[in-house]
């Protein structure tokens, strides 16, 4: 039997037990501060700010906080050199209209530029992160999703970036508020109606008409009605417009990856927190961001099945720019793809004649297509002229950089031959737009097998379509890339997506002029670009680290090698 002492059955001796064990607990367990305990035993609210707390002293808590502040630096910096007003009497009143001028320009392209350098930077951080190769941080979707917030609420307040885009749209607006068709005058029939907003367009679009859907210019007319010739609520109001679309990339984006195989938060990660994707299309305020939601989300539904009601947003969508509308066909064939699958499920047999269940099934379509966009043309009171914006489409051929590859082609004839350039452009712009048409009808009768190849085979038809098109400008590649970001992607395609990205996002200038054409400019952009995609991958691929180590392993001669070194404080 057991001795007394050794009896752990007894009063006293569990006692002794309970304290040799609180002890050992004690030792082995760290100690645990008042406040964690607080947080422990406190509201949910508690919880909320210790997670909060945690996540700020993390690497991807420094990412997200090195990106708010490159998005400060960018708004701040945007009120000198970005696409600012004319006149601006705002900062008139608030003294800083000398960050217009001189060196005060100086001081604002500088930090626009060092919030830009900074937001790629914190991109490419998080990317390493949610890539796998940081070992020992991880980040959650959720906390992506808290990213995208944080950036974006600087840029709310920002002057348009990169772009002049949103004053033709306030313009276009104005026209239909004030009962001027602007699928058949540009914006210079305003006159004396809103000279303020009219004083602010592009010179290039004043005598253009809209190419955009009805639904855009219904909502351009009613911010206008709104906020009236008032240029700066006119601006935050096409923002906050534009949030919608940015929410439904958050949501669509993620969920395209079920069907296509990619990872939700590399998904997010490149298609949303891309600087590309948040400076211009929030910060340029470009309606790209309200269309490739609205088609991104169109997209998602269809796959989940919901056939009607993605065609619906996707029909929203090219209401409010066409673009949008090179999806549908390519919806049919997943539809006819899930009508295949169900009957089979179902023991109904085969499919009736393919011809007849394409024929239904993009009779539906249309009909949907068809009610969406007579709905629309029917609130603008457009009746006459529902169809004026396509026209308008031609527009963009006033546009010419080196973006798109028939502009690259027609500068390389005039280098080796006599002939100008007008004369060129419109042949290999024509040429190029045959090519474009094949690609397209080749790549929607190629990519039918399969939910994955419907959608790539869209993906194949945006990138013909950026870079076959008369004109093209960075803000166009968030077409593809919302899709492209979906599937499974290597870590070299990363990489060269990464690269391209930082290229596009720093080869405009802040005010909306083309660097495309300054050397000094195109090579530093290049450079960055060149890093940023190494950077994905490796931590310093410059080597500053290891030269700032060697240099303290080697110290000057001055310094005696014996010397002590102050440690720390």
């Amino acid at each position: 039997m057991p001795t007394p002492d050794t009896d752990a059955t007894t009063p006293d001796a569990a006692s002794s037990t309970a304290t040799r064990t609180a002890r050992g607990v004690a030792r082995a367990e760290p100690t645990v501060r008042t406040t964690d305990r607080i947080a422990v035993a406190g509201p949910a609210s508690h919880h909320w700010l210790r997670h909060a707390a945690d996540f700020s002293r993390s690497l991807e808590g420094h990412a997200a906080t090195l990106g708010f502040f490159g998005a400060l630096l960018i708004t701040f910096g945007g009120f000198g050199a970005g696409s600012v007003r004319r006149n601006d009497p705002l900062l008139e009143a608030m003294h800083l209209s000398w960050l217009r001028f001189g060196h005060g320009l100086v001081l604002s392209s500088v930090f626009v530029w060092i919030g830009v350098i900074a937001m790629i930077t914190a991109w490419v951080r998080l990317g390493r992160i949610v890539i796998g190769k940081q070992p020992g941080a991880a980040v959650t979707l959720n906390e992506l999703r808290g990213i995208v917030g944080i950036w974006t609420f600087p840029l709310l307040l920002a002057v348009p970036m990169f772009s002049r885009d949103a004053y033709s749209y306030l313009a276009q607006g104005a026209m239909l508020r004030d009962n001027i068709n602007p699928y058949l005058y540009g914006p210079v029939e305003l006159k004396a109606n809103a000279a303020v907003l009219l004083d602010n367009v592009s010179p290039v679009w004043t005598n253009t008409t809209a190419p955009y859907g009805p639904i855009f210019l219904l909502i351009a007319r009613v911010i206008t009605s709104v906020t009236g010739d008032n240029v700066v609520a006119g601006t935050i109001a096409l923002r906050l417009v534009m949030l919608p679309g940015l929410a439904l990339m958050v949501w669509a984006v993620p969920h395209l990856t079920k069907h296509l195989g990619g990872k939700p938060t590399i998904a997010l990660w490149l298609a949303v927190l891309n600087p590309l994707v948040l400076i211009h299309l929030i910060g340029g305020v470009h309606n790209e961001m309200l269309m490739v939601g609205l088609m991104a989300a169109g997209i998602a539904l269809v796959l989940e099945h919901h056939h009607v009601a993605g065609i619906v947003v996707v029909a929203i969508g090219v209401a409010v720019k066409a673009t949008a509308g090179i999806a549908l066909p390519f919806l049919v064939w997943i539809w006819m793809i899930h009508e295949r699958e169900r009957r089979a499920a179902e023991n109904e047999g085969e499919l009736p004649h393919p011809m007849w269940t394409f024929a239904k099934i993009g009779a539906l379509g249309v009909a949907v297509f068809a009610s969406v966009f007579a709905v629309a043309t029917l609130l603008t009171g457009l009746r006459d002229h529902q169809i004026g914006w396509l026209t308008a489409l031609s527009g963009s051929k006033k546009i010419i950089n080196w973006l798109s590859l028939p502009t690259v082609m027609a500068h390389v004839v005039t280098w080796v031959t006599p002939l100008r350039l007008e004369s060129v452009l419109s042949v290999t712009r024509t040429m190029c737009a045959v090519v474009m048409v094949a690609i397209l009808v080749w790549a929607w009768w190629r990519f039918k097998n399969s939910e994955k190849e419907a959608v790539f085979g869209i993906l194949v038809a945006f990138v013909a379509i950026v870079i076959l098109s008369p004109a093209a400008l960075p803000w166009y590649y968030s077409w593809p890339l919302a899709l492209a970001a979906g599937f499974a992607l290597s870590t070299r395609t990363l990489q060269v997506l990464v690269g391209l990205c930082a290229w596009l996002m720093l080869v405009f200038q802040p005010d909306g002029s083309i660097g495309l054409y300054n050397i000094v400019h195109v090579g530093l952009a290049t450079f960055a670009a060149v890093v940023a995609a190494l950077s994905l991958c490796t931590v310093d691929p410059l080597k500053l680290r290891v030269a700032h180590a060697h240099a303290d392993a080697f110290p000057q001669p001055d310094q005696p090698v014996g010397a002590p070194t102050p440690g720390p404080a």
